[in-house]
């Protein structure tokens, strides 16, 4: 299954050390597929704004708009091991603390909950072409929709999305969720009024699950995490927002200032999407990592043996048991592995403990309120600048000097709706463990 060359890199990954593999199939490029898709993105967005706004009374000061800040972390990025002048520059995107669903998801599940809703009124007759949007808020829409089911396979956060919204709506709403998912947001679901069922397999079980119960309704809708343009798209138009950001803060991204982006993934279809419309804006001046736990990495097998067939960790001995319960996937989106062959730089590994780790680093010196889950973005640096692979990419696709401007975005995924109990348990645990990462003693 791997070249000579590979073997190293899969005794490593076979026995859940921390690994950084570097796609040689990478081509970094301007990107007018992904301009595209980004474009129709963008308008679609624009399109349910006046819906959103209406639908949910928090974004009414953003006109309908989820975004979510752009975080310098200068304390923080010190105390990561990171202040030296040739790491560049660190921030934080702030999708931990995104409206509404309090994730990376509400880019994709509102999104693709909104679009489906729009698509059906339509096609039914209840909402004619020259109606406002804002109709599908009405009490008479409510009954509509409530008549029909929207379904998703989640470990936690694409359930909480899809859920909240489609319950907004008036959608019967049913999340298939694996042993994964965290008690608490299968309880918040619960409080939404929305049907959960559990599962003693993995996500992917529930998925299949979902699709099949989804299949033998006729007026069920089902959210396909693994196969869902609609998802895919609505993540994308995240990059847009990102390119004003950094104008805001009077970076402009280019050959001698290079963007890299640090993205948590499960099964792909979010940091795919992220990573898509980040091509379609930076064109060959954004390079995108995947972050994955040492036992789930679905992207890593999967994009190392290009195959055309799913991957699961499985094959390589491993549990896919990992506290960062939104990446615990076996295998990796087909959909997002074909988008990624050429745009993906690389993906990279980090262990639970350090996870937790970094939770209390980002907590006690920034702030902020991340999953572990969402805290493995902050292992990018140290993997582009303190290992050989790492070095050896740098070399090959920057320009002289450009890492010393470099500025690196760990994407935060989750975390603010996490009960202040819950929470205070992470902190905990990542103050215990100690300051030293296991990451740092790695010989990489």
């Amino acid at each position: 299954m791997s070249s000579p060359l590979e073997a190293p890199l899969l005794d490593r990954i076979k026995s859940a050390r921390p690994t950084l593999w570097c796609n040689p199939a990478y081509v970094p490029a301007v990107d007018p597929e992904a301009a595209e898709g980004l474009s129709k993105a963008l308008d679609d967005w624009a399109l349910i704004a006046p819906l959103l706004e209406a639908l949910f009374p928090q974004l009414k000061q953003s006109g309908g708009e989820i975004a979510s800040d752009l975080i310098d972390v200068p304390d923080l990025q010190t105390a990561l091991g990171y202040g030296a002048p040739h790491f560049g520059r660190l921030f934080v995107k702030g999708d931990h603390d995104l409206p509404v669903a309090g994730s990376v998801k509400a880019r994709g599940g509102l999104f693709e909950v909104l679009m489906h809703a729009v698509n059906e009124a339509r096609a039914f007759g209840f909402l004619a072409a020259d109606e406002s949007l804002t109709k599908l808020a009405s009490t008479e829409a409510h009954s509509f929709f409530g008549r029909r089911t929207i379904a998703v396979g989640s470990t936690g956060n694409l359930g909480l999305s899809v859920g909240l919204a489609a319950r907004t709506l008036g959608y019967n709403v049913v999340v298939h969720m694996s042993a994964d998912a965290k008690e608490w947001k299968i309880e918040r679901l619960r409080r939404f009024g929305v049907k959960v069922m559990q599962y003693e397999g993995d996500y992917n079980l529930a998925v299949a699950a979902a699709r099949d119960a989804a299949s033998r309704d006729p007026l069920a809708y089902f959210v396909d995490d693994e196969d869902s343009e609609l998802l895919f798209r609505g993540y994308s138009a995240a990059a847009a927002e990102l390119k004003t950001q950094l104008e805001d803060a009077g970076i402009v991204i280019g050959p001698d200032r290079p963007l890299f982006l640090y993205l948590p993934c499960g099964i792909g279809g979010a940091p795919g999407g992220i990573a898509y419309g980040a091509r379609a804006v930076f064109g060959p001046d954004v390079h995108c990592f995947f972050a994955e736990p040492v036992q789930s990495p679905s992207a890593l097998v999967q994009m190392m043996h290009g195959s055309d067939q799913p991957l699961p960790v499985y094959e390589f001995g491993l549990s896919n048991k990992t506290e960062a319960d939104g990446m615990a996937v076996a295998t990796m989106s087909q959909l997002v592995a074909r988008r990624m062959r050429e745009r993906l730089a690389g993906v990279y590994t980090a262990g639970d403990d350090d996870l937790f780790r970094w939770v209390s680093l980002a907590y006690s010196h920034a702030g902020l309120q991340i999953e572990p889950s969402a805290a493995i973005g902050f292992a990018g640096p140290h993997f582009l600048l303190s290992t050989e692979a790492g070095r050896h990419f740098c070399a090959t696709h920057l320009a002289p000097d450009a890492l010393n401007r470099a500025v690196h975005v760990a994407w935060a995924t989750g975390g603010s709706l996490v009960p202040e109990v819950q929470f205070q348990t992470f902190v905990d645990r990542g103050s215990s463990l100690g300051s030293q990462f296991d990451l740092m003693r790695e010989d990489l």
